[in-house]
């Protein structure tokens, strides 16, 4: 009875390891999308979106992601496809200036352990990510010096002067 409870002790400390970090998505190759707001004429908002899909060697799935960008985390949503998720951070054009961005992801393991070092104030950019994507928002257009519409009634007037003042001297 000595012997078998010593052998069940041996392969429990061997296959723990091995079922613990099943959990952890292994060369994980990433193919992404991504979307910045171009213009400021019609919102009021810069807005980041990216869309990814994620397949692991080990055919992992849907597993939770999070996003750290620019010392902000997110969470990934997952979408209604198979390992795709997408991220979304909107904020004022001053806070998110026109630049490239380097967007960590990290697995719940790897979150845990970025917060942990947030909380305590050390450094957070010597944790290794489970893979970055690197977005380059080009910042946004806020349009021409002078209105379309300033434009076209300042031409009206000017015509409807004209016209005035040649009739006047019709007239006279």
């Amino acid at each position: 009875m000595a012997a078998l409870l010593k052998t069940l002790v041996a392969f429990t400390l061997v296959l723990l390891p091995v079922s613990i970090s099943g959990d952890t998505c292994l060369a994980p190759k990433v193919t992404s999308q991504s979307y910045s707001t171009p213009e400021a004429v019609v919102s009021f908002d810069t807005v980041i979106i990216v869309e990814f899909s994620l397949t692991c060697k080990n055919n992992l799935k849907n597993i939770n992601l999070y996003a750290d960008v620019a010392g902000r985390t997110l969470p990934a949503t997952k979408t209604s496809e198979p390992n795709k998720y997408q991220i979304s951070l909107t904020d004022e054009p001053k806070k998110l200036p026109s630049g490239a961005y380097e967007i960590r992801f990290f697995d719940e393991e790897g979150f845990a352990l970025l917060r942990k070092a947030q909380r305590s104030g050390e450094s957070t950019g010597n944790l290794k990510p489970l893979f970055t994507i690197n977005l380059n928002h080009p910042g946004i257009w806020s349009g021409p010096l002078i209105q379309s519409e300033f434009v076209a009634a300042m031409t009206a007037i000017i015509v409807w002067w004209m016209a005035y003042t040649q009739r006047g001297k019709l007239l006279a």
